[in-house]
Order: structure tokens, then C-alpha cells, then sequence
């Protein structure tokens, strides 16, 4: 497998951390988003995502994008441990808080709209940080109303074994932690992603530890 990633990049990390817990190795191909004007905007890169985007990964001849449906393809082709649980509503409920993370959160947050916001829109260094803040706590705030209000949250999400959810959720956590944010007003959120990280599959797959960090 080869995995097209940037060490920031939240939807690589979450892929990362796919790809740990499965126990797959993987050849690590750096795009580095800022450099040289971005180099997922290069042509040879656009040949492998159309839309300049991280991650992409490449199995046996298959090139796959979008981070929740490649770590769906891992989950399908490497079934264990499974990372959706095995109920029809909890599967629902996971992809919801996944779901959450992906559309609701980060998309508002990703580089290309902060460079938008900044760039195109001129929009001021401290708006940008305002505007980042307020929709990270908004969705915070109702991911924390849900987890602490669900019976099924345990270590994880939901039990005590990480699901996608908790892919999507630690790395948002680590986005939220970089923009200094702080999670006390969430403690079940703070609490699921510090007993993530005490895992080998999340702590190595975190920003700090890839091969293009800096």
C-alpha cells in the first residue's frame, strides 16, 4: 500500500490510524500542502486526486480518496479488528459521530478555506482564529452533549474498543489542540481521545511522529 499523506493533514491521520490498528504496512508518500505553493496542486499530483486533496491510498491497482470511505475499504478488506460495530444502529450512531467530525467540523476548518478566508476574502489573521474556534466549540459542544448523554460511550465512542468514530474524533481533538483551545468544557471528548493515545495505532500515527514532520 502507498499512502499519499501530509503529517497535518487531520484525514490522513485518520487513515493512519486505520492502517495501525490493522496491523498494514505502508510506503509513506509526503504532499506536502504548504510548500512551493502546495504541492497537491501540481499536475502529477492532480493525476493521482483530481481535487488536490490528502489522503489517497493506492492497493492493488485501486487509487482510493476520501479518508472515511478508505478506512471503510480497509475495514472490508482487512476485517479485523473491525472498526464499525456489529448492530445496525450502533454502525448508524458511529458513522453519525464519524459523520459529525468530517462534514460538520473539519470541512469548515481545512486549510484550503482558511487560506480562502485569508487570501481571497482578506479576512484578518485574528477572525480567521475567531472563526476557527467557533466552529470547532459548536461542534464540540454537541459531540460532548451526545457522548456524555449515550449510554454506549465507554473508553471509546462507543464501548471500549476504538471505532471510526474515534478516527475521526482524536485528530479533530489534535487540530483543536494546535489552535489552542481548550477541553475542559468537553471532559468525556478529553477523556476518550487521552485514553486513545496511551495506543500504539494513534500515537504513532500522530502528526508529530510521521516522516515529514516538522
Amino acid at each position: 500500500m502507498k499512502l499519499y499523506s501530509y503529517f497535518r493533514s487531520s484525514a490522513s491521520f485518520r487513515v493512519r490510524i486505520a492502517l495501525n490498528l490493522k496491523g498494514l504496512p505502508y510506503d509513506y508518500a509526503s504532499v506536502h500542502l504548504v510548500r512551493n505553493g502546495g504541492e497537491q496542486l501540481a499536475p502529477a499530483y492532480r493525476a493521482i486526486h483530481p481535487d488536490g486533496l490528502v489522503p489517497a491510498l493506492e492497493d492493488e491497482g485501486q487509487l482510493l480518496q476520501q479518508s472515511l470511505a478508505i478506512i471503510e475499504y480497509l475495514d472490508e478488506t482487512h476485517p479485523q479488528p473491525p472498526l464499525l460495530p456489529a448492530a445496525p444502529a450502533d454502525r448508524a450512531y458511529v458513522r453519525s459521530l464519524a459523520l459529525q467530525v468530517a462534514c460538520d467540523i473539519h470541512p469548515l476548518n481545512n486549510l484550503r478555506v482558511l487560506k480562502y478566508l485569508t487570501g481571497t476574502l482578506g479576512v484578518s489573521d485574528e477572525a480567521k482564529q475567531q472563526w476557527y474556534r467557533h466552529w470547532v466549540t459548536a461542534g464540540f459542544a454537541s459531540m460532548e452533549a451526545r457522548l456524555a448523554g449515550d449510554g454506549r460511550s465507554g473508553k471509546f465512542c462507543c464501548g471500549d474498543q476504538p471505532t471510526l468514530a474515534d478516527l475521526c474524533l482524536v485528530p479533530q481533538v489534535w487540530n483543536a489542540q494546535r489552535f489552542d483551545i481548550a477541553l475542559d468544557a468537553y471532559p468525556t471528548i478529553k477523556r476518550i481521545h487521552d485514553h486513545a493515545m496511551t495506543m500504539d495505532a494513534f500515537a504513532l500515527a500522530a502528526p508529530g511522529k510521521q516522516p515529514d514532520a516538522e
